[in-house]
């Protein structure tokens, strides 16, 4: 047993520092992929970071999106349209273990058009479900004349 805690010791003491991510930078990488991954335009990959059961609050509907096919239905012109999204600023709430609440800015675009960016600011409630963080609620909207 004293073995075991030497060598545990030495593995993971005598390197330095171990890094291991917590919630908080697991949900912000999922709110990164989702970046991406809206930039690349790739539309099921897409809905495939939301919960099957999952809200969003586009920033171009006036209806609530609700579930894959909700979700799916709301980004149906993204495939192939150029649309690229940077996120600006964000600012993390670990809420508990598996529930992680992101706040934040982004700018969305049209890259073929080389358009003004249009800033928007948003809100992700990330939730972990069987080993997998996945976005639960998805908040859009695009910012006031005052803030931008």
């Amino acid at each position: 047993m004293k073995f075991l805690a030497l060598a545990f010791c030495f593995l993971f003491g005598a390197s330095g520092t171990v890094a291991f991510a917590g919630p908080a930078e697991e949900a912000n990488a999922v709110i990164d992929q989702w970046s991406a991954t809206y930039s690349a335009n790739d539309r099921d990959a897409l809905v495939g970071l939301y919960a099957p059961d999952a809200v969003l609050l586009g920033t171009t509907s006036p209806a609530i999106s609700e579930g894959t096919e909700g979700i799916r239905k709301y980004f149906q012109e993204l495939p192939g349209s150029g649309r690229k999204n940077s996120i600006v600023e964000i600012r993390t709430l670990v809420l508990s273990e598996t529930s992680v609440l992101g706040i934040g800015f982004y700018n969305f675009a049209r890259a073929a058009e080389n358009d003004t960016p249009r800033p928007s600011r948003f809100t992700f409630v990330l939730v972990k479900r069987d080993g997998r963080w996945m976005i639960a609620h998805h908040h859009s909207s695009p910012l006031s004349a005052a803030r931008q």
